[in-house]
């Protein structure tokens, strides 16, 4: 026999399957992992690297279902310009009283827009993310094109 005293055994020590392993194995037969978004497959990983110091603050917004201000008023805007095409896109097919109907939404649209442009210019971090206004008059005529079917 050895003269050595016997280590005496980690009472936290496991005896044959971590508490943690055991959860998980039976979590995985009772199917709790089934149907789980990209199962099988490599996560996606996003690229922020752009974003620089702010990155983690961005990620948090966006876990948070929250961008900043300047990225709602890019929304704002792009929905704006979505209602301005969607007029042009009518536009061949409107009577007269039509066509004064699409000159009034499209100054109000127009308005709108470049209220939201001004304010997406001093909101945004760069001018990368800076839109030019709407030119009312070139608007207008775009639409008198269209109006006559030549757009």
């Amino acid at each position: 026999m050895s003269d050595k005293p016997r280590e005496p055994s980690n009472p936290f020590a496991p005896a044959r399957e971590a508490l943690i392993d055991r959860q998980i194995r039976e979590a995985q037969e009772k199917g709790a992992f089934d149907g789980l978004p990209y199962q099988g497959e490599r996560l996606p990983l996003e690229d922020d690297s752009a974003a620089g110091d702010w990155a983690l603050a961005y990620r948090m917004l966006k876990g948070a279902k929250f961008a900043p201000p300047w990225i709602e008023t890019d929304k704002e805007v792009r929905a704006l310009l979505a209602r301005r095409d969607a007029v042009f896109a009518r536009a061949s097919l409107a009577s007269a009283i039509g066509r004064r109907r699409d000159e009034a939404e499209l100054r109000q649209i127009v308005k709108a827009a470049n209220e939201a442009i001004f304010r997406l210019n001093h909101e945004a971090p760069t001018p990368r993310q800076h839109r030019r206004l709407l030119d009312l008059d070139a608007e207008l005529a775009e639409l008198a094109r269209a109006h006559a079917g030549e757009g």
